[in-house]
């Protein structure tokens, strides 16, 4: 699925002086397969460009193209296709059921079309280091084991295009770059793409693309 943003600038960013080579009132697109790398600094939109290309909001001037088509015209039927098959997530706030089990947060969203079973499942945790938290609830765990459950939570779906937004912020970069690796071994899976959003750390990984907020 061919992205394309055309002169987007979000509402709340109007009056904020942007760099010359932010996106921000530019026109680019995500070609598909392409694994890119969003920086920006704090309170320049990472979380906003999410929300937008997920279209959470709406607040903002410039068309955004998935295929050709402004999602400003997307039918209900259609978001939740894109949302079960073509675009998934990791949000920053992660957006875990705390008093659900991982299990349960996990087998959840698997339930979209998985192709992953449930030993596969397990053993993404404890490639990530959190095997053992299989029954535990998400509001117990630390805010690191939280983002890890979050991480293969958006791998679970099929996909073409994975947006994350700060996935590694509570993340050493030992299990960043374990993080990193699964992220990327599912997203060839998938033949799909991704955009990961960062404050400047580049995660020692060559990216297709580096664009900026």
């Amino acid at each position: 699925m061919n992205i394309e943003f055309k002169t987007i600038l979000p509402h709340p960013l109007r009056d904020i002086q942007h760099l010359p080579e932010s996106i921000w009132g530019a026109s680019f697109t995500l070609v598909p397969g392409e694994k890119i790398l969003l920086n920006a600094s704090s309170g320049k939109g990472k979380s906003t460009f999410t929300n937008i290309t997920l279209g959470l909001r709406d607040d903002y001037d410039g068309t955004i193209l998935f295929d050709g088509k402004d999602i400003r015209t997307l039918s209900l039927d259609e978001w939740v296709k894109i949302r079960q098959s073509g675009i998934s997530v990791i949000f920053q706030d992660l957006q875990l059921f705390p008093d659900y089990s991982v299990k349960e947060n996990l087998l959840l969203k698997s339930k979209l079309g998985s192709p992953f079973g449930v030993n596969e499942i397990k053993g993404f945790l404890t490639e990530l280091g959190i095997g053992e938290k299989w029954d535990q609830k998400c509001g117990t765990l630390s805010l690191g084991q939280q983002q890890r459950v979050a991480i293969v939570r958006a791998l679970l779906q099929p996909f073409e295009w994975l947006i994350m937004d700060e996935p590694f912020s509570h993340l050493d970069e030992e299990n960043t770059q374990i993080a990193l690796q699964l992220i990327n071994r599912i997203t060839d899976i998938n033949k799909g793409g991704y955009v990961l959003t960062s404050l400047g750390e580049k995660f020692g990984f060559q990216f297709d693309r580096e664009l900026k907020l």
